[in-house]
């Protein structure tokens, strides 16, 4: 064609471009005012509402009444049905029709009593393809249903996405019509924009980018939007351009689609079932057009859910994994919060997880896949390894506030050495859109470029749901191997990681946890799922060990199988990554009550207002406040608390974060720091004697919050326990118990799962000091040669220890995304206990079992004769768990794990009777065909540092 050369003027010609594409500008003349033709209004539309969440088979059966495009449906939370009645014209033979439908609301098709594809506007899903070419022989009048939620994508935030819900907020039909709809302008349209993207992304100084922006330009001369027949050779011209080739040494970007679903989150988790249905039925439809789409898809309990609300669909993903596009990721219950959950959690999340995979689809997964939570505990990758996984991925800790995590692909070294290869997908998020700006994002950003020529792109609208959409995949295939831009392929998991395996060698190792330097406040927001997640996990410890030595015991017993496995499912899935941490709405609060609802001293005369109390292993003097003047370990009379300090001191800070509420603490809150020191009742003495020794006080936090507190000194125990009540109806406020001590350490030890880990003390580096707030379990140590304090707690996990101050992280107040988070009642007691040598010689780890474990009675009891089942030494394993085997009924597994950080030989002794020992994986698989050795002594055994042992134990 020929046309006068112009001038190589960037600005003009791009934005010429971009105009002629815009949705918003000279849309009568240019391309984008052609996608749609014709239209057509619905023969008839009307609906009903209801505030529950039905089947379709009850939905049919309702009234419907007439309705019409613009009305508006609510409030938050309901459900409004639409029956959709609709002729399409004859006229339109051959051409595409789609239904057009756009709402605020989440929306599902329904016809033929199935589930066809979701409609959500949020996520880029506005219209319904009811034939790709209309035929005489095919129905041209029918009925579809449309289910749609009256919440959005993100739920239904007053004023900010993580506000709290709005209730009142209605939701509006915005447009219900039928449409011809001119495929081969879609095609052009992404033709445009993927060379405009391009030009704006490669610079101002890429040749490629220049060759990219007069290639478009000669598109824009050369389309005529009212002559179709131009497109064919405006089409060739792009084609031209993307089949350019690269060079071999290219970086590969492995796509793969995606749809992060939040188990719960800013919905409820009845919410979470539909926004199943509705993305992986449209993942569905995707992979029938186009056969080389790959749908990554993990956490087993939403495939339950699918399962059982939705069977036909559950039919169709199963054929679809079949044939290798409908790809289960991850091998676990839910994708879990990656601290909190014990140890035992922990592996029941692979166990559980492994096991639906397994018997639904015929395959162990070979990755664990949990690309939001925030943080991963150091002893991940054993559990990983233990059940049956190798490869991790995720992307959080690219939010680091402070430091860059200096890798992208590594392995990862846990506590005791497990190695896993993981990878952080370089574009930095797990719902991208396959543009050219994420393709060059996953390639600029590559931190371990020259040792890794493979990154992952995970493509789907996520956290609420949506997935990929037709638009996302005609991006990808326009530039598979395209100069300038990295090569593009759909991909697995399996082949990509085999990609990175293949070139291990060159990589380097991570060793110890993957600490997210954010959303530390979540260690201690919603107290009260926190105080019931810690309790579920030591009932249902407890219920497992009795049930299965009264199953050895009894043959006739009848091991409750079925109910455990129910309650062991709804702890783990309140284990969530955004439930646990307590960043969630109320409404998910709330089921998650109900879930977990399923699950002595010597006294002296008081001198001077002063308490002393002694049981001849702890010397106490406590004020009138309840602080401690003096803690003495008795028999070396040494001093725990700091001179001219006191411990058991209430502090109350200011916490008011940059913007995640529930998520955030910032480190600023620590200039804020304010006592507690105004009392409400004075200390007073409860019991004075025998076994006992407990005094009380009250102190005013402020005109709307209290806290009592008793202090109890059992006989022979070496701890003080503080039994604490505070009434909480604070905002933006941070309460903390700071024990400033007589010990020096650059280091203080928390307990992980199985375990423990080191972290500093001081600020020397940005690393450091990122570290402000962290994590632990039942204990933290601060300890120097010989003698340290150990703070121990029954249900909380947040901590901080600067310098010689051990405190312990109580309340919080955040207001979104829950107004009331963590006001009400609350209950929970921790203890100090001063120890000579080391915290693991002076059984720091066993006391803190003992307070979270206490014994329990059982009235009405026989009259026998008490006996020991099991018993190991040295002290330093542990038998964590005895439970039934999963596929062996007449067997249990004892599971144990070595606490101290030692390399020992163990011996584990039943006077239960032992026919045979077989050590297994964390999913209950034999290591080994040999059985271990059982002698007259018991069963011995290795174990390196941290190391998990299970076995697997038959009895006669």
């Amino acid at each position: 064609m020929f046309h006068q050369p112009v001038l190589k003027n960037r600005r003009t010609l791009l934005e010429r471009a971009e105009k002629f594409v815009s949705d918003v500008y000279f849309t009568d003349c240019n391309l984008r005012g052609r996608l749609y033709g014709e239209t057509c209004p619905l023969k008839s539309l009307s609906s009903f509402m209801t505030s529950k969440r039905i089947s379709f088979s009850e939905a049919v059966q309702q009234t419907f009444e007439p309705c019409s495009v613009g009305d508006s449906f609510g409030p938050t939370w309901w459900t409004c049905w639409f029956k959709v009645f609709l002729t399409i014209p004859d006229a339109w033979r051959g051409k595409e029709v789609h239904l057009c439908w756009e709402s605020d609301g989440e929306g599902m098709i329904w016809r033929d009593g199935q589930p066809c594809q979701g409609l959500t506007k949020e996520g880029e899903k506005t219209s319904f393809i009811l034939t790709p070419s209309l035929k005489d022989e095919e129905p041209h009048s029918f009925t579809l249903y449309v289910e749609m939620a009256c919440n959005g994508l993100f739920g239904a935030g007053k004023d900010s996405a993580i506000a709290a819900p709005d209730p009142h907020r209605t939701y509006t039909l915005q447009r219900a019509e039928l449409v011809v709809f001119h495929r081969h302008v879609r095609e052009l349209l992404t033709d445009f924009e993927m060379l405009v993207d391009i030009v704006k992304f490669l610079g101002e100084d890429n040749q490629r980018g220049y060759q990219a922006l007069f290639t478009v330009n000669e598109m824009v001369n050369l389309c005529d939007p009212a002559n179709p027949s131009s497109f064919l050779g405006t089409h060739s011209l792009a084609q031209k351009f993307f089949s350019q080739k690269n060079g071999e040494s290219q970086h590969t970007v492995h796509t793969m689609g995606h749809c992060h679903i939040d188990s719960a989150w800013l919905w409820p988790y009845e919410e979470t079932i539909r926004k199943c249905a509705r993305s992986w039925v449209t993942a569905i439809r995707l992979m029938e057009k186009n056969p080389d789409f790959i749908f990554t898809c993990s956490q087993a309990q939403q495939f339950e859910w699918v399962k059982q609300w939705y069977p036909g669909l559950f039919s169709e993903i199963k054929h679809f994994v079949k044939k290798g596009q409908f790809v289960p990721v991850g091998g676990t219950w839910v994708e879990m919060d990656g601290n909190l959950p014990s140890g035992e959690s922990m592996v029941r999340q692979f166990l559980l997880g492994q096991h639906f995979f397994q018997q639904e689809f015929g395959i162990y997964c070979k990755e664990f896949w949990l690309p939001d939570t925030f943080g991963y505990s150091a002893q991940l990758p054993q559990i990983m390894r233990g059940s049956g996984i190798t490869r991790f991925l995720t992307q959080k800790l690219s939010w680091n506030l402070v430091n860059t995590f200096p890798h992208n692909t590594f392995f990862w070294e846990g506590l005791d050495s497990s190695r896993v290869l993981t990878h952080f997908p370089p574009g930095n998020s797990y719902e991208m859109k396959g543009r050219v700006e994420d393709f060059l994002k996953t390639l600029r950003n590559n931190k371990d470029k020259g040792r890794v020529n493979h990154s992952a792109l995970l493509f789907g609208f996520g956290d609420g749901g949506g997935g990929p959409t037709q638009l996302m995949l005609d991006r990808i295939h326009r530039v598979p191997d395209t100069d300038g831009l990295p090569k593009v392929q759909m991909s697995c998991p399996d082949v990509f990681f085999s990609k990175l395996e293949a070139d291990s060698s060159l990589f380097c190792s991570w060793s110890g946890e993957l600490f997210l330097e954010l959303h530390n406040g979540t260690y201690t927001t919603q107290a009260q799922i926190k105080l019931g997640n810690r309790q579920c996990e030591v009932l249902l410890h407890d219920a497992e060990v009795a049930s299965s030595l009264a199953l050895c015991r009894n043959s006739a017993f009848q091991y409750p199988s079925s109910r455990l496995q129910e309650l062991w499912r709804l702890l783990l899935l309140n284990q969530f990554h955004d439930v646990l941490p307590g960043s969630c709405i109320e409404m998910v609060v709330q089921d998650t009550y109900e879930y977990h609802q399923n699950h002595e001293s010597l006294l002296c005369p008081q001198e001077d207002g002063n308490v002393l109390m002694e049981n001849g292993i702890l010397r106490v003097v406590v004020n009138k406040t309840g602080s401690l003047l003096s803690l003495c370990l008795v028999k070396t009379n040494r001093e725990a608390i700091s001179d001219s300090c006191c411990g058991n001191q209430f502090v109350l800070f200011d916490d008011v974060p940059l913007y995640w509420d529930a998520w955030d603490v910032m480190d600023y809150h620590l200039q804020t720091r304010k006592p507690v020191v105004e009392v409400d009742k004075p200390l007073s003495v409860v019991s004075a004697g025998g076994l006992r020794g407990t005094v009380t006080y009250t102190l005013r936090i402020s005109e709307k919050s209290s806290l009592t507190q008793d202090i109890i000194l059992d006989a022979m125990c070496p701890y003080l326990k503080f039994s604490t009540k505070v009434d909480w109806a604070e905002s933006h406020k941070f309460l903390k118990v700071e024990f400033p001590v007589r010990v020096h350490n650059p280091y203080a030890s928390y307990e992980v799962q199985f375990g423990h880990v080191q972290r500093p003390t001081h600020r020397n580096t940005s690393w450091d000091w990122a570290r402000f707030e962290v994590w632990g379990h039942k204990w933290a140590d601060l300890s120097e040669y010989g003698f340290g304090v150990a703070l121990l707690n029954d249900c909380k996990y947040g901590y901080s220890t600067y310098r010689n101050t051990l405190s312990l992280s109580l309340l919080r107040a955040p207001k979104a995304p829950d107004a009331n988070a963590d006001i009400g009642q609350h209950h929970f007691t921790y203890a100090v206990m001063p120890h000579s040598g080391s915290f693991q010689e002076s059984s720091v780890i066993q006391c803190a079992y003992n307070l979270n474990f206490p014994l329990r009675l059982f009235p009405n009891a026989p009259d026998q004769s008490s006996w020991s089942a099991f018993s190991i030494n040295p002290s330093a394993v542990i038998l964590e768990t005895i439970k039934q085997a999963e596929n062996h009924k007449d067997a249990l597994v004892v599971r144990m794990f070595e606490s101290h950080g030692s390399s020992v030989s163990a011996t584990l002794t039943t006077t239960l009777p032992l026919r045979e020992a077989i050590l297994c994986d964390l999913v209950e698989r034999r290591i080994s065909a040999q059985p271990t050795p059982v002698t007259a002594s018991g069963i011995s055994l290795d174990f390196q540092p941290f190391q998990i042992v299970s076995l697997l134990l038959f009895f006669q």
